[in-house]
C-alpha cells in the first residue's frame, strides 16, 4: 500500500512539472508564431547576413534562441528552431557557434537583395585594380567585420608593395577614406606593416559610431584591433569605444585628417591614384574606401525642413533641457534618441511614426519605450508624419487629420542615402553578388588574433 501511495505521489509530482513545461512551451511557441506574423508584416525577410537552419539536423535544444543579442530573431516552433524576425538579424553568428550539431550556417540574403552592391573580389578589391572597399559599404554589417576587413586589406597590400620602392613623400603606399572602425583598423595595420599612409575623414574620427546616441551599444562580440589587442567585453558602449578612438588619436604616428571630404578619385596613366578632397589633393599607390553605407541623411521633403532647428543626428542628448522636441522615425536610432531626450530635465518629447506600431526595433528597445510611454516620459503618435515645420511649431498628419504642436527642435531618423552615385562616378562597377561564401567566411573567422606579419598568434587582451 505504501509503495502505491509513493508511486501515485511521484506520478502526481511528475505530471505537475510536465504539465507546466508543456504549458510554457505552448506559450513560448504561441509568442514565436505571433512574432513570425509580425515579422512578415513589417519585413520582407533577412536583408543581409543571417542564419540558415538545416531542419534535418536540428535537435530542438533551443541553444540558438538564447544567445542572440537582437532578441526574437529565432524561436522554437514545433520543436525546431525557426527564423521569426529575420529583418532584425545583423549577422552576429552567435547562434551558429552555439548550435551543438552544426545545423546553422550563416548565409546572405538572396542575390536580388545584393543587386546594388559594388563588385568585390574575395580580397575586397573593386573592379578598379588596387582600389578596395572595407566595412559595411561592402555589404556586411558589424564592427568586427569592418575591423577584420580593414586589417586583411592592408595585409594584402603589404604583400604587393615592393620593399625596394623609392620612398616618396608625395606618394603614399595607401590612402584610406573614412576613419570609422574599418578605417582605423586599416590605419593601425599600416603602421604595423610600415606602410606610408594617410587617412581622410569627412566628419570626426569614429565614423558613424561617433554619432550614435549616448550609451548605445555598438559591439556585441569580441573584436581585435591591430597593435592594441582584443576587447574581451561582449558588450561595449559608445563611450568606451570613443575613449579608445581618443587614445589612438594621441599616437604621433596616427596620420588622420578630419573634416576633409573626398570629392573625386581617379586612376592616372602611371597606375597611381589621384585623390581630390575638399582641402587638398593626394597621390597614392592604393586606396581603401571605408565610407560606411549611411551616406548623407535622407530628408523628408517637408516644408520648413531647412530650418536650423531640424537635425538628423543626435550626439549629446544632455545638451537639450526644458525643450519641446519631436523625433521622427520608427527604427532603433529614432527610439533610442527619443528615450535619451525624454530623460533630460524638463523635456517634452513626441515620437512620430508613420506605421501603426513598432515592428523593426530590438526587443530591449521595445520594452524600454513601452516603459517610457507608461511612465509618461514621452508620447508616441503612430500613423503620423510631419507636414510642415515652423519656427515654433510642427504640423503632423495624424490619420488624415492635421495636428499642430509646439516645438523647439526636430530630429529626423529616416535612414541615409548610400554613396552609390559617388562610387559609380569614380568607375566602380555594381551588380548582383552571391555573397553567401564570403559571409560564411566572415562568420567562421577564428577568434585567434593575427600578428603584424599576418600569422595567427596570441596577444594581449583589453578590458
Amino acid at each position: 500500500m505504501e509503495s502505491l501511495v509513493a508511486f501515485l505521489f511521484a506520478a502526481a509530482v511528475t505530471l505537475f512539472f510536465v504539465r507546466n513545461y508543456v504549458k510554457g512551451m505552448k506559450k513560448r511557441e504561441s509568442a514565436a508564431r505571433d512574432a513570425a506574423e509580425k515579422g512578415k508584416l513589417f519585413s520582407d525577410g533577412p536583408r543581409g547576413l543571417h542564419p540558415h537552419i538545416d531542419i534535418s539536423h536540428c535537435i530542438g535544444c533551443a541553444a540558438c534562441t538564447t544567445v542572440c543579442p537582437e532578441g526574437d530573431v529565432l524561436a522554437m516552433i514545433g520543436g525546431q528552431a525557426s527564423i521569426v524576425n529575420g529583418h532584425k538579424c545583423i549577422g552576429h553568428s552567435l547562434c551558429a557557434e552555439a548550435c551543438p550539431v552544426g545545423a546553422i550556417t550563416m548565409v546572405m540574403a538572396s542575390p536580388s537583395m545584393s543587386a546594388d552592391m559594388p563588385y568585390l573580389t574575395p580580397a575586397f578589391e573593386t573592379s578598379i585594380k588596387n582600389l578596395f572597399i572595407a566595412g559595411e559599404l561592402g555589404g556586411l554589417a558589424l564592427i568586427k567585420n569592418a575591423v577584420n576587413q580593414g586589417r586583411d586589406i592592408i595585409d594584402a597590400i603589404a604583400k604587393q608593395v615592393d620593399p625596394k620602392r623609392t620612398v616618396n613623400g608625395d606618394v603614399y603606399d595607401v590612402l584610406i577614406v573614412g576613419a570609422g572602425p574599418a578605417g582605423i583598423s586599416a590605419s593601425l595595420r599600416a603602421i604595423e606593416r610600415k606602410l606610408s599612409y594617410i587617412t581622410l575623414e569627412r566628419d570626426e574620427v569614429g565614423g558613424t559610431v561617433s554619432k550614435f546616441p549616448r550609451q548605445k551599444l555598438v559591439m556585441t562580440s569580441p573584436v581585435e584591433f591591430p597593435t592594441y589587442g582584443k576587447f574581451k567585453k561582449l558588450e561595449l558602449s559608445k563611450e568606451h569605444l570613443l575613449a579608445f578612438w581618443d587614445m589612438i588619436l594621441n599616437r604621433a604616428d596616427f596620420n588622420v585628417r578630419a573634416g576633409e571630404k573626398v570629392e573625386d578619385i581617379r586612376k592616372d596613366a602611371d597606375g597611381l591614384f589621384t585623390v581630390v578632397s575638399s582641402n587638398s589633393q593626394y597621390r597614392a599607390r592604393t586606396v581603401i574606401l571605408a565610407l560606411g553605407r549611411a551616406g548623407e541623411p535622407r530628408k523628408l521633403g517637408v516644408k520648413g525642413e531647412e530650418l536650423p532647428k531640424v537635425m538628423y543626428r543626435l550626439i549629446e542628448a544632455d545638451h537639450y533641457i526644458h525643450k519641446k522636441i519631436l523625433v521622427v522615425g520608427g527604427g532603433d536610432s529614432a527610439v533610442e534618441a527619443a528615450m535619451g531626450l525624454a530623460h533630460q530635465t524638463g523635456n517634452t518629447v513626441t515620437l512620430s511614426y508613420r506605421q501603426e506600431r513598432f515592428g523593426r526595433i530590438k526587443d530591449r528597445n521595445a520594452k524600454r519605450i513601452e516603459e517610457c510611454m507608461r511612465a509618461g516620459k514621452l508620447k508616441v503618435i503612430f500613423n503620423s508624419q510631419p507636414m510642415e515645420f515652423t519656427p515654433d511649431t510642427v504640423v503632423l498628419n495624424v490619420n488624415g487629420q492635421h495636428q499642430e504642436i509646439p516645438n523647439d527642435f526636430v530630429w529626423i531618423f529616416a535612414g541615409g542615402m548610400p554613396p552609390k552615385d559617388f562610387l559609380q562616378k569614380i568607375g566602380i562597377q555594381f551588380g548582383t553578388r552571391d555573397m553567401t561564401q564570403e559571409a560564411g567566411q566572415e562568420a567562421r573567422r577564428a577568434s585567434v588574433p593575427v600578428s603584424a606579419s599576418g600569422q595567427r598568434t596570441l596577444s594581449k587582451t583589453l578590458g
